[in-house]
């Protein structure tokens, strides 16, 4: 079932709430102020039931100047609007600003309402009908029907009705993104319930019992019950006015301008780019870095204007920009939002968000405004690519996708799919749908090769770079996935090489020339001629102590080369003369069927200084296993 809410729009005393109490037999002025003052200061909501099993929503919003924030956080979850005209007074200030708010935030269709016909006569009732139409024209609500009625005798009350439903039934709600938002208008206590709070449920759907995130301050509450036009309701549905009794959470930790969603899919941001509309009525010109008031759901905040590449924007102009906030705002792509002046206050302006969780810009930057044409006038697949290209290495997943693009999780999961099958960009995880640009991967691996290429020239002994030391040189932000990932498909196409936790360019090689290659040769010669007592590694450096440096790297490359055998972190071998002990060991294992360290002793002549690390590196090459105080043959 569709769901449309209904909002009322105009200049203070035209009669707004009248007019909902005789469509709806409700006062939706409930402060005694509203009583006192005969004016409405508050959001006031009915429900009007035209049709068998369909109800609308009705939002009354104030009409006096003061109050025109209370306006515009009813007037963003509108779907259509009955903008109240008095027939003794005509087009007012307020009707002006109202019709213009209406068009900022995207409203497309409505009707008039003509109202107090009681008090006029016939002939100023005419004049008044064609101003009316004269003032409408070039709006959106140019061809809407303008009723006649009288709130006070019922005149023209059911052709108003009738108009309302042939209205509502042309009424197309826009496609959502499908995340549960719901932006807060009304917060209040109710005894034996606790906190409850109201707003339209603007995308997705809540059921009882579920789980709610309260945005930006990021609180959890549960979902203790649903009321939709006063009544119970299991589950809460897109267009609808909806009341939501929180359990778990103060009266004091909510606040209208705050949004209801589900925990972990939205994200507040101190910046947002938008695209801006600023009205042919303003006087003054919109100066770089102004500060505004900046309304969208529900809320009001005070944000700077930073344009892109200009200082100024004139009256009736549009353009690109990027508002920055002292407080976060939680948004999704393609929410509308009104900006108003700072001093004095009035409604100046308006438009749509491009990107809810932009980076800071640079305001003369040509790629910037390509990106900014692309998110505003670009097909589906080319904002999602925008998007994705935005987010740089760091990539984004499926949530942050639908937040940054305003478009269905189902739909950008199909879209996500063909640019990676087109090579435009590349899936790093499949569950959480992590993404990330063919041209961010590339400039990664690029990253790597250097940083590789650069270890290789200042370490030219070593092997390579190990792994973590890898990643932590580029960046430790970066997620093992993203790397591994980068890695492997490195490795796959043969530039570089992993030999466990080693990693090396494919055409690297340890080349020990000159004084390097004659300090290998007398190493290996040491080696060589000491047999079963070799040097240690200290007795080594002693011996060389010209070189020191260099030794431990010719050790190094001479152990990788396979030339020495490490047994221990102070203990290296001749290859030969430790394949000729095995040899010796071997058969004495099969000749006696055990080994001790004694008759380890009786075959080498060794001391315990040599004993006990070769059998154990017999032992750790699987040659032997240890039973108590033997050895036997492993094979055995």
């Amino acid at each position: 079932m569709k769901h449309i809410i209904i909002g009322t729009a105009g200049h203070v005393d035209h009669g707004k709430t009248a007019l909902v109490k005789a469509l709806t037999g409700i006062d939706t002025d409930r402060l005694r102020e509203e009583k006192e003052r005969g004016i409405s200061i508050e959001l006031g909501f009915a429900s009007l039931a035209l049709q068998k099993h369909q109800t609308y929503g009705i939002i009354d919003v104030p009409g006096h100047e003061r109050f025109i924030k209370n306006m515009v956080s009813g007037a963003s979850g509108i779907d259509m609007v009955i903008l109240v005209i008095a027939a003794d007074e005509g087009v007012m200030p307020q009707t002006r600003e109202h019709l213009n708010i209406c068009a900022l935030l995207g409203i497309k269709k409505g009707l008039v309402a003509l109202t107090k016909t009681d008090i006029v006569e016939e002939d100023w009732l005419q004049l008044v009908t064609d101003d009316v139409h004269g003032f409408l024209k070039g709006t959106f609500l140019e061809s809407s029907p303008v009723i006649p009625v009288s709130s006070l005798t019922g005149h023209g009350v059911q052709e108003l009705k009738n108009a309302i439903a042939m209205v509502a039934s042309e009424t197309e709600k826009e496609s959502d993104a499908g995340l549960f938002r719901l932006p807060i208008d009304r917060v209040f206590t109710m005894k034996g319930f606790g906190t409850v709070v109201t707003g339209t449920l603007i995308a997705g759907e809540i059921r009882a019992g579920e789980e709610v995130e309260i945005l930006p301050k990021r609180n959890i509450a549960k979902v203790r019950g649903i009321q939709i036009h006063s009544q119970a309701a299991i589950i809460a549905e897109t267009g609808q006015r909806t009341a939501i009794n929180l359990q778990g959470i103060d009266r004091e930790s909510v606040e209208r301008g705050d949004v209801l969603a589900r925990p972990g899919t939205l994200r507040p941001s101190n910046r947002l780019d938008i695209h801006v509309e600023y009205l042919p009525v303003n006087e003054k010109k919109l100066k770089n870095r102004s500060l505004v008031r900046f309304h969208t759901g529900t809320v009001e905040v005070i944000g700077r204007i930073i344009l892109l590449g200009r200082e100024q924007i004139e009256p009736g102009d549009k353009d690109y920009a990027q508002v920055v906030f002292a407080s976060p705002v939680v948004t999704v792509a393609k929410d509308r939002f009104v900006i108003r002046s700072y001093s004095p206050v009035t409604t100046i302006g308006g438009g749509a968000i491009i990107d809810p969780l932009p980076r800071k810009y640079r305001r003369s930057s040509e790629k910037t405004k390509s990106e900014y044409d692309r998110l505003l006038g670009g097909t589906d697949h080319e904002r999602v690519l925008t998007v994705i290209e935005r987010s740089g290495i760091d990539g984004l997943d499926i949530r942050e996708l639908v937040v940054r693009t305003g478009i269905h999780e189902n739909l950008i999961r199909t879209m996500v799919e063909s640019l990676c099958t087109g090579k435009h960009a590349v899936l790093l995880d499949t569950d959480e749908f992590r993404v990330v640009s063919l041209f961010a991967y590339q400039n990664f691996q690029n990253r790597i090769r250097d940083e590789i290429r650069t270890y290789h020239e200042r370490n030219s002994l070593k092997e390579g770079i190990a792994k973590e030391e890898l990643r932590n040189t580029i960046g430790q932000f970066l997620t093992p996935r993203l790397f591994n990932m980068a890695i492997r498909d490195l490795e796959k196409k043969g530039e570089i090489v992993v030999e466990k936790e080693i990693v090396r360019m494919s055409t690297h090689r340890v080349d020990l020339k000159g004084e390097l290659g004659e300090l290998r040769n007398r190493i290996a010669a040491l080696y060589s001629e000491s047999g079963l007592t070799p040097p240690t590694v200290k007795e080594v450096m002693e011996r060389f102590a010209y070189r020191k440096a260099a030794v431990e790297s010719v050790l190094n490359v001479m152990v990788r080369e396979g030339k020495l055998i490490k047994i221990s972190e102070d203990l290296y071998f001749s290859k030969e003369v430790l394949f000729t002990l095995r040899e010796n060991y071997k058969n004495l294992l099969l000749r006696e069927g055990k080994a001790t360290p004694l008759s380890f002793k009786g075959l080498t002549s060794l001391s315990r200084k040599y004993i006990i690390p070769l059998m154990e590196y017999f032992d750790a090459t699987k040659l032997t296993i240890r039973t108590g105080e033997y050895r036997i043959l492993r094979e055995k």
